[in-house]
């Protein structure tokens, strides 16, 4: 097998966090579990850790012997070569996964269940043949194991699947053969095949065997070739696969139904059926790169504990690319108690409400904020053309309503000193005519096919400032108000946006409740009028890269603030989405006894850098852990407030590896040269004169037309360049390598 020396560097590095960081596997004595066998489920890693390194592949395999369960089984899929020998390959064509094209001219073409398939078999080539032959990953290459050189990892469990027995008959190749000789030599705790004559076949001799086999059920349509009856029909006869298997492997969907938009339907009853019958269940087809069911908000933990932990029954192990994450959830996630407040930091803030799973700054989004467990609720301020104060997530009604749809679509304006592109914006319309329209859902990642809770996209109520600070105090919530734009709108419409502020906290009664509200702005003259009107908390928003901040910067920033909202990569540095290092500005901050938040924090996978497994809750954990942040800012609220209940924080030293945060720069480790992205130059480090501004200007007479007049750039928080959204790369194969490191 050839390693690349940035791979085996990576590999020590994963050994070193294994000494320090201990594994654990959950307690049966301490958590009840639905499971037949009433154990914690298994983790079954497909191919290893396939959800980074290539299936089946050495680096797959070991990485998820490292970061799983202790009690892990390793999946093999079991392909035979032209000279008998077992090889681990995900797929009956070697062209699927490999370089053998590159290797090989000529392809060939067989008969497959039915259908004529043409590729790379395995049938052609000896294993000798197959000694060129690797998997690509970021140049890095990868040799094909054999069934025994996966054993001598010493996995804690080894899975073998067996798919098509019947093909390599008709090729004069005994897979029936081969695994009794292979079970001789190694331990093999599972053997499945979707196959009844396979199973049949060798169920006499595993019977009295430690050695467990499983029946894999495939598409409910597609026909079993032995019995020539669907894998639907057969799942409804239990009884008969009772008699050569000890357990079944179903698509997820077979449990918990998907509609074809994506939301979840009832369970079926295959799980209590099978264990009437003494068989285990294991599901399959779970990763953490692909849309889920809307159900569960793009969080993959709370997928898995809808499948191990829903009070009515438990499978006993899922089949995973990415095993890190139901290891999480099966230890640290399933049966804790989400009555708890969990431990204090970091301070939940949502964004616009619950703005991933309905309408932002709706009362839907608020609501669902409370009940998933945010400890503040944020209103972005802005002013109705009739000077009412309202939440919306942005000044542009095109980006928050159906105002472009509606009968106001004439009213369009181009301002520059607020946006590039012309808009309909909040002071263009009254708060009457505002209610008329229809919230829309945000959808910052259509270009990757990724879409939020359609079946809610238009739903909730718009919240007036009134209506909002109305529903925190019915609800004994703090609150964030944000504040952007007010210089123009001063100085243009006469609306001065701190002072209706102050009215409608004062008319609230959070007038003398300072410490449940925070005030938030990226210009400091805001902050400084705020200063001298209140004795609110205030939060400077720093919405620019930087790379590092002066202690003059931060000694400029503490005369009007008590708290900085910072991004993601400010505090992680990314490049092309693969984290580079980790900056010093969230220290530098609290030495100065000033707090740090951390925006914007998303489920979607795509809004992750690689480095975090498409893994929500490693992306929280690794920021709070390890980069000590005080408070994030989510659209997903629930899923941090879920991470702070989760039992592994209280470990201690014992917290287990898949808890432990991502080392910045590792995955950037195993990526040769010739892969690289392209080296970035340098954030700037924000200076003192980055947060100077102008003093707040005076209110001019307010027209009430809310008709932009011409005027000067209001003040900008900084002279850095403006942060935009980042672009993520797309491809499925740059998908497959967004994997998780240490």
């Amino acid at each position: 097998m050839l390693i690349s020396r940035p791979l085996f560097l990576l590999l020590v590095l994963h050994s070193a966090v294994l000494i320090t960081s201990q594994r654990s596997s959950t307690n049966n004595s301490t958590s009840p579990w639905l499971t037949l066998n009433g154990k914690a489920p298994l983790v079954i890693a497909k191919g290893g850790f396939s959800g980074l390194f290539p299936d089946s592949s050495y680096a797959a395999y070991s990485l998820a012997n490292m970061t799983s369960l202790s009690n892990v089984i390793l999946w093999c899929d079991v392909q035979l070569t032209k000279d008998a020998v077992g090889i681990c390959f995900p797929d009956l064509k070697l062209d699927n996964s490999s370089d053998i094209a590159n290797v090989f001219k000529n392809s060939t073409v067989y008969l497959v269940n039915g259908q004529l398939m043409k590729g790379y078999f395995p049938v052609d080539y000896t294993l000798n043949d197959l000694a060129n032959v690797y998997y690509k990953f970021d140049g890095n290459l990868f040799s094909i194991l054999r069934v025994e050189e996966l054993a001598s990892l010493r996995p804690p469990g080894l899975w073998l699947n067996i798919q098509h027995d019947a093909f390599y008959t008709q090729h004069n190749l005994s897979m029936r053969s081969f695994v009794l000789s292979v079970s001789r030599r190694v331990i093999v705790n599972y053997i499945s095949s979707p196959e009844v004559a396979f199973l049949s076949s060798i169920a006499a001799r595993f019977r009295r065997s430690t050695t467990k086999l499983v029946f894999r059920f495939l598409g409910a349509d597609d026909i079993e070739p032995s019995t020539n009856q669907t894998y639907g029909s057969l799942l409804q006869n239990l009884t008969f696969v009772k008699a050569f298997a000890s357990g079944i492997l179903v698509p997820k969907t077979s449990i918990w139904p998907v509609t074809s938009s994506l939301y979840l339907q009832p369970p079926t009853s295959v799980v209590s059926n099978a264990h009437k019958e003494g068989l285990e269940v294991f599901a399959s087809d779970f990763t953490n790169d692909v849309p889920l069911s809307y159900n569960y908000s793009y969080d993959p933990i709370k997928e898995y504990l809808n499948f191990i932990d829903n009070g009515v029954f438990s499978v006993d192990g899922v089949l995973s690319d990415f095993p890190i994450t139901p290891s999480e959830a099966i230890d640290c996630f399933a049966h804790a108690n989400m009555n708890s407040s969990g431990k204090a930091n970091p301070l939940i803030i949502s964004h616009n409400g619950a703005s991933g799973d309905y309408p932002g700054s709706t009362d839907l989004a608020y609501m669902e904020a409370r009940d998933a467990g945010a400890d503040v609720i944020d209103c972005s301020v802005q002013m109705t053309q009739d000077g009412i104060p309202i939440c919306s997530g942005s000044i542009n009604l095109i980006d928050t309503t159906n105002v472009a749809q509606s009968k106001f679509n004439t009213r369009t304006t181009n301002i520059p000193q607020i946006q590039s592109t012309p808009g309909i914006f909040t002071f263009n319309l009254t708060w009457e005519e505002i209610k008329k329209l229809k919230p829309v859902i945000s959808n910052p990642f259509l270009d990757y096919g990724l879409f939020r809770n359609p079946v809610h996209k238009n739903d909730g109520q718009f919240f007036s400032l009134d209506d909002f600070m109305a529903f925190a105090k019915g609800n004994s919530l703090p609150v964030l108000i944000s504040i952007e734009h007010a210089a123009y709108l001063v100085e243009n419409l006469g609306f001065n946006v701190i002072d209706a502020v102050v009215v409608a906290l004062n008319k609230s009664g959070y007038n003398n409740e300072n410490q449940k509200v925070m005030i938030q702005s990226t210009n400091s003259s805001v902050l400084m009028k705020f200063m001298e009107k209140t004795n609110y908390k205030l939060v400077y928003s720093v919405d620019e890269f930087i790379s590092d901040i002066d202690d003059s910067a931060i000694k400029d920033i503490k005369r009007f603030a008590h708290s900085v909202a910072i991004t993601k990569s400010n505090v992680f540095p990314v490049n092309q989405a693969f984290i580079t290092g980790m900056t010093k500005v969230v220290s530098k901050l609290q030495a100065f006894n000033l707090t740090a938040y951390v925006y914007l924090f998303r489920n979607e996978f795509v809004s992750q850098a690689w480095d975090v497994f498409s893994d929500p809750t490693v992306e929280i954990n690794t920021f709070v852990t390890l980069g000590k942040i005080d408070g994030i800012i989510s659209d997903f609220p629930g899923t941090a407030a879920a991470y702070r209940k989760n039992r592994c924080l209280g470990m201690g030293k014992n917290i287990p590896i898949y808890m432990t945060p991502v080392q910045p720069g590792s995955l950037m480790q195993v990526i040769t040269p010739d892969f690289l992205p392209p080296a970035e130059a340098p954030n700037p480090v924000l200076e003192d004169s980055n947060v100077a501004e102008p003093p707040f200007p005076s209110a001019k007479t307010n027209t009430s037309s809310g008709t932009a007049a011409a005027s000067p750039t209001s003040p900008k928080p900084s002279g850095q360049p403006r942060r935009t959204t980042c672009v993520f790369l797309s491809s499925l194969g740059m998908l497959l390598a967004s994997l998780l490191f240490f």
